[in-house]
């Protein structure tokens, strides 16, 4: 399936589909020598898998990766490696009802317009758990990453109509939305809970820090390193929009205000989100992301069928009131993926 694949010199290709027999990803241009065991990965894994709380889906995956290529005796190879998830919670029937219907806000349609054929288990690999593949690359280029000092941190920002007052990186793994603020994160979980039991779904935004990155790093035109990241967060099918740095409210500034300059110390201001030109400034690289509210809703809709005749809908099943929560460790991995290939390209530039 072309699109299928991620990256340059370092790249990623998943693999399966929501309600087949697996999911997972094969990467290629992982650094030799780099010491690599499965609860490297597991460990990122846990924080994307479903059934972790009430405002995510209760579909019940453990989602237990087995590297079965790329590793030897605990450290990398450098030839590609098979990360794979056997999917154990499948339950096709579940959509046998609706199997003849397009689905609101789904991919059915244009599923169906590109291919001639759909699978309707789940939107296939249309799901979101194709993102496991995703999260299990990253953890790999987080490895790689951490060798260069680089941290990548997400968190949610805004869900359900509220925002986080005050941002405390501590406290992100300790609520399940994965707010950075407490407070918020309770108003955020009961809002989202009060959907779920209405049948409907909330949107939010995911902030995503990267410090540590070398300056230098992306190519101009374009391949421009905030480019390769938009590119990166659009191709998560939940996500609608991204800025970087002051985003949108730059429309509202002078030049002035919004260039960032710097004197012997080091840049004073970061409104460009760490990327001038393309490059990265060596400053924290920000950005945002919107993400959309679930499309998977039990609240009936309109919609038709394959023939053209019009019908009702209600999307019934185990889905996430709210992707938000386990978007946050796929933000962080499909970041990390491109930094390790930004990483890998500018050394081939120099030699």
């Amino acid at each position: 399936m072309p699109g299928s694949s991620f990256g340059t010199m370092f790249r990623i290709t998943t693999f399966g589909e929501s309600h087949g027999g697996a999911v997972g990803v094969v990467v290629d241009g992982a650094t030799p020598g780099v010491e690599l065991s499965e609860g490297d990965v597991q460990k990122e894994l846990d924080r994307r898998k479903p059934g972790q709380s009430e405002v995510t889906t209760q579909r019940k995956e453990s989602d237990e990766v087995r590297l079965l290529s790329g590793v030897f005796e605990g450290k990398t190879t450098g030839t590609p490696i098979l990360c794979i998830l056997y999917n154990a919670d499948m339950r096709p029937e579940a959509y046998s009802e609706i199997k003849r219907l397009f689905r609101p806000g789904h991919a059915d349609y244009t599923y169906l317009m590109k291919y001639g054929i759909r699978d309707y288990r789940g939107s296939g690999r249309a799901s979101g758990r194709e993102t496991a593949g995703r999260v299990a690359g990253g953890a790999i280029a987080k490895k790689m990453l951490a060798r260069r000092g680089v941290r990548i941190l997400a968190y949610t920002l805004r869900a359900a109509g509220v925002s986080c007052s005050t941002i405390d990186y501590d406290a992100i793994e300790r609520n399940p939305m994965r707010a950075a603020d407490p407070v918020a994160a309770e108003e955020m979980t009961r809002r989202v809970k009060a959907l779920a039991d209405a049948g409907d779904s909330a949107g939010g935004i995911i902030e995503c820090v990267v410090s540590g990155a070398a300056p230098g790093l992306g190519d101009p035109v374009f391949e421009k390193l905030d480019a390769e990241i938009a590119r990166a967060m659009l191709s998560l099918g939940a996500v609608k929009g991204i800025e970087f740095g002051t985003g949108f409210k730059a429309a509202d500034m002078r030049g002035s205000e919004h260039n960032d300059w710097r004197d012997a110390s080091g840049f004073l201001s970061n409104h460009a989100g760490g990327v001038l030109g393309g490059l990265s400034t060596g400053q924290d690289i920000v950005f945002r992301i919107v993400v959309k509210p679930t499309s998977s809703v039990a609240v009936p809709q309109k919609t038709v069928d394959i023939d053209g005749a019009e019908r009702e809908i209600k999307t019934e099943g185990r889905h996430d009131p709210c992707i938000c929560p386990r978007i946050v460790p796929v933000v962080e991995a499909m970041t990390a993926i491109v930094l390790e290939d930004q990483y890998k390209r500018q050394a081939a530039l120099r030699g």
